[in-house]
């Protein structure tokens, strides 16, 4: 899965929908799903390839030909990982492995996948009482960062706090801090394989958060920064053929 400069990035935003469906704190925010809210702030930004999925399709929407197309997976989740089925779950790790970018979102880190990809149990403290949440940029430089100031402010978020059971970054992006007094590393990156992975964590699903301009920017920004590029072919195995020619010992 290689992109260039002149195709556009096909992207995928999975949810699994169920909170809109029961929950009208919910629904009032996102009427027709935090996915189409999300794709929407991804068109708005240039994305011209964008499609969604979700937990009760077939395949929750990820076939192999769906993912065959996708360049960058986007990923929400929260009350029902357990429901997602470990071939699909399997799919999509290999399909990072592979080269495509994945974006996990707020509690998709408790994903089937994002575990996985991680080796960890990625737990945390949390707390939902509607505070305010600010992300401050600690690496300006980034791409993910470009186009945001020196920090976004949310008034009212669901807390995460330290500490966070994944493996070290590569980079971080964002820290947060609460109004409760905990900080979180909130936006970090990842390789592995051939497959940049971005967890960005804000994104409660009783708060308007994918409608934040800044939200919607960042996550544009990981969206361009997780397309494949192209990289040297990942070669494992038993290699009879040697490039030199080699003397054995007996």
């Amino acid at each position: 899965m290689t992109q260039t400069s002149k195709t556009q990035p096909r992207l995928t935003v999975w949810n699994e929908y169920r909170h809109e469906l029961d929950n009208p704190r919910v629904s009032a925010h996102y009427p027709q799903g935090i996915h189409t809210v999300i794709a929407d702030g991804l068109r708005g930004h240039g994305f011209a390839e964008v499609r969604t999925a979700t937990l009760d399709e077939p395949e929750h929407g990820l076939s192999n030909a769906v993912l065959d197309g996708t360049d960058v997976l986007l990923w929400w989740g929260h009350k029902a990982h357990a429901e997602v089925s470990d071939e699909v779950a399997a799919r999509v790790v290999a399909r990072v492995l592979g080269g495509m970018g994945l974006i996990v979102l707020h509690s998709g880190h408790f994903s089937k996948p994002f575990r996985t990809l991680m080796g960890t149990g990625c737990d945390l403290k949390w707390r939902e009482a509607g505070e305010k949440e600010r992300l401050w940029v600690i690496n300006p430089a980034h791409p993910i960062a470009q186009g945001v100031g020196e920090h976004i402010t949310l008034e009212h978020e669901e807390m995460y706090g330290e500490h966070f059971d994944i493996p070290a970054p590569d980079e971080l992006v964002f820290v947060s801090w609460f109004a409760g007094g905990e900080v979180f590393r909130s936006g970090c990156t990842f390789t592995r394989g051939s497959g940049k992975i971005f967890y960005f964590r804000p994104g409660h699903e009783t708060y308007p958060t994918y409608h934040n301009p800044e939200i919607r920017r960042v996550i544009a920004n990981a969206a361009h920064w997780a397309v494949p590029t192209a990289s040297a072919p990942r070669s494992f195995g038993h290699r009879p053929a040697p490039l030199e020619a080699v003397l054995e010992s007996r």
